[in-house]
């Protein structure tokens, strides 16, 4: 049998199709609406990630840029201190060549001092103990002559037998005009009377006597030589006693090599 569709039930089935479509679409719209917002809120949330990213991308640029100029700056200053550090090594290079240089000066002036003893103790062999020592001190040689070699006593006038110590001294001086020579007087602690005025002007008068006979007799040059007095205030024994008093009473002649190289290298420093 054949159905009839009357006007009233296409109505109903028009509002009816209508109802169904229209559920379907909010439905979507609302879904719809919610993925949008959530997708507004992830951009929101990447945007505050992005900015984020940003702020400490421009710290670490920042920190970079501190942490290079650092580094720089460190690089600056080990280069300043390598170039410190090389100079003070040349400087300490220079210093250690000078001592060496100097080391070995002072060891060819003790070498010299030595072998100028030997050549006074062989030359004044002849001598007794009594009259004349030789003795090495201080990077000095000494040559000690007795009053009772020298001279009579209270007097500054050289005995004639004196002059045969002296002339020996003076072949060995002569033969070595790189040494220098000091002429010192010594007295005892009893006051003099007489001639001198008191022990300081015979010290004296007693070196300068001995001065002379070296330079006018034996020509030593005279610029080689000092002359001193020393008097009583330098004594190698007590003076309570005669043997200690025979002792102070004597005339020094002392002998040092030059020392002009060790002058030089000290006046560097």
């Amino acid at each position: 049998m054949k159905k009839i569709v009357t006007p009233l039930t296409a109505v109903a089935l028009f509002i009816a199709l209508s109802a169904q479509y229209s559920c379907v679409s909010s439905k979507k719209y609302k879904e719809a609406n919610a993925t949008i917002s959530s997708l507004r809120n992830r951009n929101k949330d990447l945007n505050t990630n992005i900015d984020n990213l940003r702020d400490r991308l421009s710290l670490m640029e920042s920190a970079n840029t501190s942490a290079a100029q650092e580094l720089q700056d460190k690089e600056s200053t080990i280069t300043a201190k390598q170039s410190e550090l090389a100079e003070k090594q040349a400087e300490i290079l220079a210093q250690q060549e000078r001592l060496r240089t100097l080391q070995d000066l002072i060891d060819k002036q003790k070498a010299k001092t030595e072998e100028l003893k030997n050549k006074m103790s062989e030359a004044l062999k002849g001598f007794k103990a009594s009259e004349l020592t030789v003795s090495q001190k201080n990077g000095k040689v000494y040559v000690s002559l007795q009053e009772n070699l020298l001279f009579p006593s209270g007097s500054a006038v050289v005995n004639a037998g004196a002059k045969n110590a002296l002339s020996k001294l003076a072949e060995v001086l002569n033969a070595n005009p790189d040494i220098t020579i000091a002429v010192e007087g010594h007295t005892d602690s009893i006051p003099i009377r007489l001639k001198f005025e008191d022990n300081w002007a015979l010290s004296v008068a007693r070196a300068t006597s001995i001065v002379r006979v070296l330079t006018q007799d034996y020509k030593i040059d005279p610029e080689r030589i000092i002359a001193s007095g020393r008097s009583q205030y330098f004594p190698v024994a007590g003076n309570e006693t005669p043997e200690g008093r025979a002792l102070n009473r004597r005339t020094e002649i002392i002998l040092e090599p030059k020392l002009d190289a060790l002058y030089n290298i000290i006046e560097q420093q």
